[in-house]
């Protein structure tokens, strides 16, 4: 795994030795970071808006914290109240930056693992792009039906103007509270954003707090399900190609199953390097994985993740898209 994967999230988590070495590189990144927002807010740096509502959801923390889960959960929510909602990403990972639509049969080398998850969680419209402004501008020609655009992971990209911010956080909140690479943060932290929600840990006033699970069934290549419950009592090995892969290893362990093997690969692995062993284990993955996996061994089973979002959050969301008159009162 990377540095970024691996030593760094340790150092993160407090203002020790390691840390303070690294404190000179994060003075230079935050003026990087500020100089690059006064270049946007002067429009020296070209942004634009879209035409309709834009939600931006991201994390102001380097390593996952749960956006992709987020994400899914906001566009079923949006789709059940009846909102045309389409979805545009980076696609990080992609062999290319040209902008182009999602499909349930996309190669993640073209669009990206967490898209194509997006997509097929939800049904939605997605279109990815190193540009979001023109991923969602050709999202918009080719379904006008959309009313309102998600831009997953999108914080920190200024060019796609937006009207709500959602941040997502999980137990570690801010880490140290430094900038990369000294800390966690990709900007400066605290920051006006129009919805906290926390995936893990206890949030601090004014945020919400959501629940990530592992779902209650695994689904492997060949399209077959299985009850988690039937790994129970046998040994399985565990691959995830995460930000944080041990997160996903906690949780198997914390709903009761015993690990014989892990392999932690770095975020957004294309398994190309992938081998497979022969140990008579189940293999388990992560949904984002599987379909990369699932390349090479299409019987490992992957485990979605199912992120429980309190009813006010909601609540909060409906009361905004009422304002914006997406929906009735």
């Amino acid at each position: 795994m990377s540095l970024l994967h691996s030593v760094l999230p340790r150092l993160w988590l407090q203002r020790g030795l390691g840390a303070w070495l690294l404190r000179p590189l994060s003075w230079l990144y935050g003026a990087l970071v500020q100089t690059r927002k006064l270049a946007y807010r002067r429009a020296w740096l070209d942004s634009g808006h879209p035409g309709i509502p834009v939600i931006v959801v991201g994390n102001v923390v380097a390593g996952g914290a749960g956006k992709t889960p987020t994400t899914i959960a906001l566009v079923q929510h949006l789709l059940a109240r009846g909102l045309p909602v389409g979805v545009v990403s980076r696609g990080h990972g992609r062999t290319d930056t040209q902008v182009r639509a999602v499909h349930a049969d996309s190669d993640t080398r073209d669009v990206g693992d967490e898209p194509l998850l997006i997509h097929r969680r939800t049904g939605a419209p997605v279109w990815v792009g190193a540009s979001r402004l023109e991923a969602a501008r050709q999202l918009r020609q080719a379904h006008p039906e959309v009313r309102l655009l998600v831009c997953d992971d999108g914080l920190q990209h200024l060019a796609l103007q937006r009207d709500l911010e959602i941040c997502v956080m999980d137990e570690r909140g801010a880490g140290n509270g430094w900038l990369l690479p000294a800390g966690p943060l990709r900007e400066p932290w605290p920051r006006a954003v129009d919805l906290l929600l926390y995936t893990d840990g206890q949030p601090r006033s004014g945020a919400y707090a959501a629940r990530r699970q592992l779902a209650p069934q695994a689904i492997n290549g060949f399209g077959q399900t299985r009850d988690l419950d039937d790994f129970l009592n046998q040994p399985v090995d565990a691959v995830a190609g995460l930000a944080r892969p041990q997160a996903f290893f906690d949780m198997l362990r914390a709903r009761g199953l015993q690990l014989a093997q892990t392999h932690a690969l770095a975020d957004h692995d294309t398994f190309e390097g992938w081998v497979v062993t022969a140990t008579g284990h189940p293999l388990l993955c992560t949904e984002k994985d599987a379909a990369k996996l699932w390349r090479h061994q299409p019987e490992a089973w992957a485990v979605p993740l199912q992120l429980q979002v309190p009813d006010d959050f909601w609540q909060t969301l409906d009361t905004w898209l009422i304002s914006q008159g997406l929906l009735a009162s």
